[in-house]
């Protein structure tokens, strides 16, 4: 029996032999598209880490605070060193090199996870993890913010970058053989399902490992959430997302792990988030939807290596 999707506890367990936590990590950065303008419209003050620690403590005591909690109440061994919040590439080499050491030299930690924009990553940044991959001996992953393959809405979200840019980190960091998780927004407002599609479609194609798939939430005190409180800007329906969600995991090459289906943020911080709805019962909502349709991720991903060929049909003018 195909499983629905293909989860990232169960790759964790896969890989690491056991449960593995991300503790995460909220460094004092910033992000370019903040200085070159207002940033992504969607994007709050606190960037994501609404419930990150404060970054003017030092990252080997963000890790081991998280740890302790998380061990004592988990039984936890194993964790993943997850530098999240804004982009965290966007800082002197040198610094960024002193960061991953500090990460990487603590015990338990098995990976490290570095978030950042498709605009801030070349060999440099890539040569200092490498360097710690091998001195180490620990795993490195890197998370790209795309939120969509439609380039007209990058624009109108203000990203401050194209598909292009996006594509060549993803074939830079591949020369590397890093992991490679990609963020994705499913319901932002100037999308179709044509544009969902099409978003697991390139993913697919590309040596993407990850994807971590948010449902669009409006922090308060940003751009969109001025925009939305005008009624400037329209959100779809809760059954329209899960839509469009099964859409996307319908699409996406099976192998591609499912880092998350849903976004969470805390609700004194959100003008809008997940319909009033929390996120399990989404999922599971999603889950049931699924089952009921025999589907699976996956079930329709048929459309690359010569998918015309495989289909049959005409060859020089004669029908096969």
């Amino acid at each position: 029996m195909n499983r629905i999707y293909y989860s990232y506890s169960e790759y964790l367990v896969r890989k690491y032999g056991a449960k593995v936590y991300k503790l995460p990590i909220n460094l004092p950065i910033t992000c370019p598209n903040r200085i070159e303008s207002s940033g992504c419209t969607f994007c709050s003050e606190k960037g994501t880490g609404f419930e990150a620690q404060e970054n003017t403590k030092s990252v080997s005591s963000q890790i081991l605070e998280n740890m302790e909690y998380i061990s004592k109440r988990y039984k936890a061994k194993k964790f993943i060193a997850y530098f999240q919040n804004y982009t965290n590439t966007f800082m002197p080499v040198d610094l960024f090199e002193k960061y991953m050491y500090e990460a990487a030299l603590l015990e338990n930690i098995v990976e490290i996870a570095v978030s950042t924009r498709p605009d801030c990553i070349n060999d440099e940044y890539l040569s200092v993890l490498r360097n710690i991959e091998r001195k180490y001996h620990i795993e490195i992953s890197i998370e790209l913010g795309l939120q969509t393959v439609n380039y007209h809405t990058l624009d109108k979200i203000n990203r401050g970058h194209g598909l292009a840019e996006y594509i060549d980190a993803v074939l830079k960091i591949s020369q590397y053989g890093f992991e490679i998780c990609t963020h994705v927004i499913l319901n932002l407002p100037y999308d179709n399902n044509r544009d969902v599609l099409e978003t697991a479609k390139i993913i697919s194609a590309l040596p993407v490992h990850a994807v971590k798939i948010h449902s669009l939430y409006i922090p308060k005190d940003t751009v969109m959430c001025t925009a939305y409180e005008a009624g400037k800007i329209t959100l779809c329906t809760k059954d329209e997302y899960l839509e469009k969600l099964i859409i996307f995991i319908e699409h996406l090459r099976p192998e591609i792990v499912v880092e998350r289906l849903f976004s969470r943020i805390p609700e004194q911080d959100s003008e809008f988030s997940n319909w009033n709805t929390s996120w399990w019962k989404l999922k599971d909502e999603f889950v049931a939807l699924m089952k009921n349709k025999n589907s699976y991720q996956g079930i329709a991903f048929d459309y690359l290596n010569g998918a015309a060929l495989a289909r049959g049909g005409y060859c020089f003018g004669i029908k096969k």
